[in-house]
Formats: C-alpha cells, structure tokens, sequence
C-alpha cells in the first residue's frame, strides 16, 4: 500500500474553501435562528429538496461510508440487506407512514423534540425526561462513532495524526452548530448532501472502470472464495458474494447472525426511532413536503449506502490484482492451476535471511491465502535453503482485518490524489452533517427536555437557548474523549449498530404506539420505555460476546468469559434487538390493557381529524 502523502497547498486551499461554504451557511442559520422554536424545529418551514438531503445525510455518516463499507469489505456484499432496509425502512415507512403523523401530532401539540413528542403525547414528563436522558448519555457514543471514522480516513489519506483530525473535526462542528441551531445544521447539510453525491457517483463509476466493469469485478470477487482468511471462514463466511452460512448451534454460523440481526436489523429498523432524524418530519408545514421529499431521499440513499457496501466488497478484488506484493513460505497449496496457496508471512533481516512474521493477536506465525505470482530461493534464520513465493490477497489480509482501515487504505492506493481530498471533504462533509444533528439532539434533549422540565415550578417556560449550546458542548467533550480512549475492530460499525439498536428497542413500540393508538396508556409506554433499555443494556453487558468481552464486567464474573452463554453457539453472536424490542413490544401491549385509558379530552387534542 502506498505511504500517505503530507498535506500539500492545494489540498490546504480546497479544503478552506469548503470550510468557508460550510462557516457561510452556519451564519446565515445563525442570522435566521431568532427564537427556541427557531433553533429546536427551523420555525416549521422547511423547504422539501433541504429537508429530503438533510435527513439523508444525517442519517448517512462515515458510519456508513468508512465503518459499514469497512465491514463489507470484511464480510461481503450481504451487507446490501442493509441498503434494502435502509430505503425500504429508512425512506419509505419512515416517509410515507410515519413522517405525516409525526408531523402531524408535533404540531398539534406544539412539541419541538422526540422526548417532548413523547411527554406531550402521553401526558407524563417522566417520559419526556427519561427519553431526553437516554439521548444524552447515549447518542455521544454514536457521534464517537462518526467522527472517529472521518478522522480514521483523514490520518490515512494525508498522514495526519489521529488525534489532530479528531479535534479538527470537533472544532469545525462546534462553529456552526452551537450558534446555529437546526437551520445552519440543515442548510450545511444540503450543501455536504451534494458534495457526498458526486463523490459517491465518481466512486463507483472509478472502481467498476477499473476492474474491467460491472460483469468482470462481481465475477473476480466470486472466484476470490478461496482466499477468505481462516478465523472468518470458521465463522461461516463463504466468500465476497455470497451469504454467510445459515443455521444455529455451531460457531459456523455466528457470522450470519452478526451480519443479519447485529447490523441488518439492528440499523435497519433502529432508523424509525432515531431522535435526530424524527425531529425532521416536524420541520415542514404539511405532508407535501414529506410526499416530495420521498424520490428524493430514495435515491440519496441507494448511491450513499450502496456505494461504499459494494466498493468495499470489491477493494478485495483490486488489492488482489494490484496491490502489494507480500512474502514468505508456503504452508497448504489451496489452488495449484489457479497458484492459490496459504503462505506463512515472512520478512527479510539485516543478515538476508527471512523469518515469519508473529501476528500480534495470536502470537503465532501470521499467515494469509495469496494469488502466487513470483517464487525464488531464499534461506531462513537457520540457513536452509526454501522456496520463497510472493503474491497479493484481499483487502482484509492487507488492513490485518482493521475493518475501519479498508475503504481509506483502497482510497489512499487505488484512486487519484485529488479524488482523495474531494472524497475527504464527502467524509468531512457526512460526518458533520451526522455530527451536527447529533449534538443538536443532545443539546436540545440536555436543555429542553431535562433541564427545563426537571427546574420548572409550575407553568411552563420559554426554553434556554444558552442552556442547549452548552449542551451541545458538553455532548461533544463527551464523544471526542470515547474516540480518544476506544479503538477496537470495527469500532465505528459497531458503535453506530449499538445505539441504533438501543434506540429501536427503547422507542419504537411507544414512538408508533403513540402514533397510531389511542389506547396506548402513559404506564404502558413508560413501561416499554424501561424493559426496552433494560433488556437491551442487559444483553450488551452480558450476552453479547463483543460487547461484554470489552466492558469486562461479565469477565470477572465467570473467570474470563466474554459471555454468559459463551457455551451455547451463536446466543453470544446475536443483536440485543432480537430480544429487547419484541420484549418492549409486548411490555406495551400488556400494559396498556390492564392500565387506564388516556383521557379523552386529550386524545381529541392529539388526534382532532378522527373520531373516537
């Protein structure tokens, strides 16, 4: 892989001239922000074109370029379930079935966030503040998440340390989206939109003209079965494009059950309940807006996911064909017509001799499936002779399965040099545009929904502007400082898939219950509220092996086991959503049915345009 070039003037210049746009538009949001209600829901007037792009892009972040097409790297094209149910789910039933009533009950009952949607609907405050709490502690994990993939890609692409990217990225963020409120964060968001479109088109366009177009890369990547490296084979994977292996009771299938419930599911269906793209559907005056909105967010999000799904799926087949040669001894002959061999990794001392290279995980000699191309005499560290073979492999062999390091690796060593800057502002531009939302959602959460209702007396009051700037800072102190302190495999992927999941389980069933029942009770949504956090929480504390090996509670409970279940194959493979949200769904359905019905008066509030 090449070296990363330092930052040159021309980059410097590009890369101000768009900070420029970016800073120009945060004022003019900051010129028309006037009031709370300016701040919290834009006054309720925005355009569709501004509200489709703005909620695609904070709904598309480096998560998704960076970490979800480093996992498809990783793992394979059946990450484009995902796409399906990010369209299917993401655009289609968030817009056509819940975006109308959503907006529709906001303005009905004047609410100006989630948790308020939520408080009002349901009479409680309690509510209000547990849904504002959730989001505070939480959602800083998620923009850990998206900053830590555009600083990853940032460090890559112009050998930037990790840590000034990352406090580049939050300073930037921080300009514009404290003073701003929700208008500068949509007016740069539409801007960042077209700017990810064009770099997501030039992407995929670039990489197919490479392979020798679509037929002949999808036909390569299928023939590289045999090259997948052996921890992820043993865990059911069966090449690039195929699925994982289904079944249940063997470690031969955890693959398909992190593929399918952890971030299939658990992002796909997590979306209908994710507070900052909610608060969207509040923004506009009627369901127009939303109806027009629809072909418009379709799209953005089919060349946005899909995209860095399929380009990281096929940077295998171009690290394959054109990237570094790597060395060492042959230890199986896997393909001898097609010079396919596991290779024993080795590399030359000072003295000419070559001895294997230990990988730091297992402590053993590292070894990775190569298509052999060069072979020659060599000796090793006793002076036997043996025949040295080089040749190159998939991506993952190259990143040393860092599925965070694929899409910038591929960027960095296949695309042309100005490509990396424009696709650098792409990710600077999804992950501010997901930043900005975030820390707006945190701010408007920490100042509305907790301090205003915890400090009222009485009557209510108008919000604090000051209150929700500070919390945005706060928000942000918090997620730079998890981006400093937690770097694991796939972080990014799985830090977004966690709060995604934790939001499904927790909102869901009330969100839609409130929408669309008028029996749904204030105890029954509470009640949802609680068991969906609670299993969930639960679940990634104890169950789930990833999770719960890096918090180290569960360790130290069993004498070092990652899980609980960690003797029953696949239980420790799957999403807490599987469980949490059927739990908080039926918690809500239970509940409601023995506990008193909401008051009349106030469901006629809610809902003027039906009868009882």
């Amino acid at each position: 892989m090449a070296g990363s070039p330092a930052v040159g003037w021309i980059d410097i210049v590009v890369i101000l001239a768009y900070l420029f746009v970016t800073g120009y538009l945060g004022w003019l949001g900051y010129r028309g922000t006037r009031s709370a209600a300016d701040f919290l829901v834009g006054g309720r007037s925005a355009h569709p074109i501004v509200m489709a792009v703005s909620y695609g892009a904070t709904f598309i972040s480096t998560a998704a370029i960076v970490g979800f097409g480093g996992v498809a790297g990783l793992f394979g094209m059946s990450l484009l379930w995902l796409t399906v149910l990010n369209i299917g789910v993401g655009i289609l039933i968030a817009f056509i079935f819940l975006g109308e009533p959503t907006r529709r009950l906001g303005h009905h009952l004047g609410a100006h966030t989630f948790p308020e949607l939520l408080g009002l609907r349901y009479q409680s405050r309690g509510i209000q503040i547990f849904a504002g709490t959730l989001i505070v502690l939480f959602m800083p994990l998620y923009s850990a998440a998206v900053m830590t993939g555009g600083s990853v890609f940032a460090a890559t692409q112009f050998g930037i340390d990790f840590d000034v990217a990352l406090l580049i990225f939050a300073l930037i963020t921080a300009a514009y989206v404290i003073p701003g409120g929700i208008k500068a964060v949509m007016y740069t968001d539409t801007m960042q939109g077209f700017v990810m479109v064009f770099a997501m088109l030039f992407l995929l366009v670039f990489t197919y003209w490479t392979l020798g177009g679509v037929t002949e890369a999808h036909r390569a990547l299928t023939d590289m079965a045999d090259l997948v490296p052996g921890p992820l084979a043993a865990m059911g994977h069966q090449g690039w494009t195929a699925m994982p292996a289904f079944g249940w009771g063997a470690q031969s299938y955890d693959l398909w059950w992190t593929v399918i419930t952890a971030l299939v599911l658990g992002v796909g269906i997590g979306v209908l309940a994710q507070p900052q793209l909610i608060v969207r559907f509040m923004t506009v005056r009627s369901r127009r807006e939303l109806d027009r909105a629809v072909p418009i967010g379709a799209v953005f999000i089919l060349l946005m996911v899909g995209t860095p799904f399929v380009v990281g799926s096929l940077s295998n087949v171009w690290f394959a064909q054109h990237g570094p040669l790597l060395e060492g001894r042959v230890a199986e002959v896997i393909d001898a017509q097609k010079g396919r061999a596991l290779v024993t990794l080795m590399k030359e001392d000072s003295s000419g001799r070559w001895q294997p290279i230990i990988s730091p995980k297992t402590q053993a000699p590292a070894q990775a499936a190569l298509i052999i191309s060069e072979r020659r005499a060599a000796a090793d560290a006793d002076g036997e002779a043996f025949e040295l073979v080089a040749g190159r492999s998939a991506t993952v062999v190259y990143t040393k399965g860092d599925a965070d390091q694929i899409i910038p690796s591929y960027i960095a060593a296949a695309m042309p040099r100005w490509f990396g800057v424009l696709f650098f502002l792409a990710l600077l531009a999804a992950a501010m545009s997901t930043i900005s939302s975030q820390f707006h959602t945190i701010g408007t959460a920490a100042g509305r929904d907790l301090y205003e209702r915890i400090a009222e007396k009485g009557g209510r009051r108008e919000p604090s502007i000051l209150v929700m700037r500070l919390a945005v800072l706060v928000g942000l102190v918090l997620a730079v400082t998890i981006s400093y302190t937690v770097r694991q495999e796939y972080v990014v992927a799985r830090f977004t898939a966690i709060f995604f999941g934790l939001c499904a389980a927790s909102f869901l069933p009330a969100y839609i219950g409130g929408l669309f029942s008028r029996r749904v009770t204030r105890a029954g949504a509470l009640a949802s509220m609680v068991v969906g956090m609670t299993v969930s929480l639960f679940w990634l504390v104890f169950i789930k092996a990833r999770e719960a090996g890096a918090i180290g509670l569960v360790q130290r409970l069993t004498d070092g086991k990652t899980s609980l279940l960690s003797a029953y194959p696949n239980w420790p493979s799957v999403d807490p959503i599987v469980v949490a949200l059927p739990a908080a769904a039926l918690t809500l359905i239970l509940v409601s049915a023995v506990t008193r019905p909401p008051d009349e008066a106030h469901l006629r509030r809610c809902f003027p345009e039906r009868r009882p």
